[in-house]
């Protein structure tokens, strides 16, 4: 299976942060990932639908309504 560029951009971070981090090990790092991606693709959804929050959870493919919770949950205004 081949690496798409979205999937290369986050191993490069990764390995970035990896060596940031030297001789520590990052605890729960999956977790962590997964908020911080999900909080980008939020901001940048919104972004690209100009605050409109139905555009935008429909690019996201989920309600309105689980947007707004999202939104709230990382402290987003919109």
């Amino acid at each position: 299976m081949s690496t798409t560029p979205l999937e290369q951009a986050v191993r490069n971070q990764l390995e970035r942060y990896f060596a940031d981090l030297g001789d520590s090990a990052p605890h729960d790092l999956l977790s962590m990932v997964n908020l911080c991606v999900e909080r980008a693709v939020l901001q940048v959804a919104l972004e690209r639908s100009d605050g409109n929050q139905t555009r935008a959870a429909d690019m996201l493919g989920i309600t309105r309504g689980t947007l707004r919770k999202k939104l709230q949950t990382h402290q987003i205004s919109a």
